[in-house]
């Protein structure tokens, strides 16, 4: 086969394997195994590159609500050798008021592209710098409902500047049933509501590649089992995994869950294209925007100097000053009724006790007209 005949991806992952990969993943939500897990292994010689150990770099940029921690490693999987960092979010959605919670990540996202792009615009441009996020996963709460407001507003946002991949977190608090139902519930919210979420190009040319691209895009969102943990099956196999009364659920059965599948996308089958997409998509599309609204070499215009971010912004904090208004109204309402049921039960104690009193009464009376009935006799 000539090297012009060679597909075009292919020539591209013979030259990425040769070199290496950079690969950038955000992890959001209620549960980020991942970056704990890389976190928990960190090695303690910084020099050390063994595959699957942090090399050394580990530091946050804080917010007021959520943070932004960086944890870089290197893995090498057959000669595939690749500079891992992730991105991790703790403290997204853990607040009573979540309002604006999403502004550091989306910040730090938007805030790549522009390094990037202002690197770009130098004389010397050999060593850049970049942390560009190839791959978002949004790690959703296995309610068994339906995505909440908190979830719909961020992934709208994520999805339009970063490969978006919805991920259902302990999926084995849920039973394959409702696992079902509320992957369908959840594909309906995300069609309805118009986010944008990374889908498995379909290969035309390789009819393998190509089922297996299907086969992933149909378990999106995926659905994951976390645990570090060796157990033994009831046939006596050791797998990573949680012992329950009724079984051990498998991290890497796909009967149980789609850690595998998910595993597949990142790291084996569409890291490429997923890289490729954040440079010829997300960055692209940030670019141009940026190109379009200001002059060369100026610096990017802030989000509360910009009409159009001071109207969203207004809108958004219209919309949670009402939703936290009706909250305290129907807080009021039940502090209302409490107040009420209390001074029912206190009247209700008080005429208990007016009748005992009355009892008591009746009683003494009783006992006195009895000791001087005895008397008389």
């Amino acid at each position: 086969m000539s090297r012009s005949s060679v597909p075009a991806h292919q020539q591209r992952h013979k030259i990425v394997a040769k070199h290496g990969a950079h690969f950038t993943m955000m992890v959001v939500g209620v549960s980020r195994y991942l970056a704990r897990r890389l976190s928990s292994t960190r090695s303690s010689r910084p020099s050390c590159r063994l595959p699957g150990t942090i090399a050394s770099v580990h530091y946050k940029q804080l917010d007021k609500l959520t943070e932004v921690e960086i944890i870089k490693a290197e893995l090498e999987e057959k000669q595939f050798k690749v500079k891992l960092t992730v991105i991790d979010t703790p403290g997204f959605g853990d607040y009573v008021n979540n309002r604006d919670s999403w502004t550091p990540i989306v910040d730090f996202i938007d805030d790549q592209h522009e390094a990037y792009m202002r690197q770009e615009q130098q004389p010397q441009r050999e060593e850049k710098t970049d942390l560009r996020v190839h791959s978002c996963l949004y790690f959703i709460r296995p309610t068994g409902h339906t995505l909440k407001p908190l979830d719909i507003e961020i992934m709208k946002r994520l999805g339009t500047r970063v490969n978006l991949i919805p991920v259902i977190a302990k999926a084995d608090t849920l039973t394959q049933n409702d696992l079902f139902v509320f992957k369908q519930r959840i594909r309906e919210v995300i069609a309805a509501q118009g986010i944008r979420i990374y889908q498995p190009p379909v290969e035309t040319d390789d009819e393998a590649a190509a089922e297996h691209a299907r086969m992933l895009a149909d378990a999106i969102p995926f659905s994951i089992i976390g645990s570090t943990e060796d157990v033994q099956t009831p046939d006596g196999r050791h797998v990573k995994g949680r012992e329950y009364l009724w079984g051990v659920a498998e991290v890497e059965n796909e009967n149980h869950c789609d850690f595998r599948k998910l595993r597949s996308l990142l790291i084996r089958t569409h890291m490429l294209d997923l890289i490729s997409t954040t440079e010829e998509l997300h960055y692209e599309n940030y670019r141009q925007q940026q190109m379009e609204t200001r002059k060369f070499g100026e610096p990017k215009v802030k989000k509360v100097d910009n009409p159009k971010f001071k109207e969203e912004e207004e809108h958004l904090r219209k919309r949670f000053t009402e939703q936290v208004k009706a909250e305290e109204a129907r807080f009021r309402q039940w502090e209302q009724h409490l107040i009420a049921e209390r001074d029912r039960l206190n009247k209700d104690l008080e005429m208990a006790h007016s009748a005992i009193k009355q009892l008591e009464g009746e009683l003494d009376n009783l006992q006195t007209g009895y000791g001087r009935g005895s008397a008389r006799r």
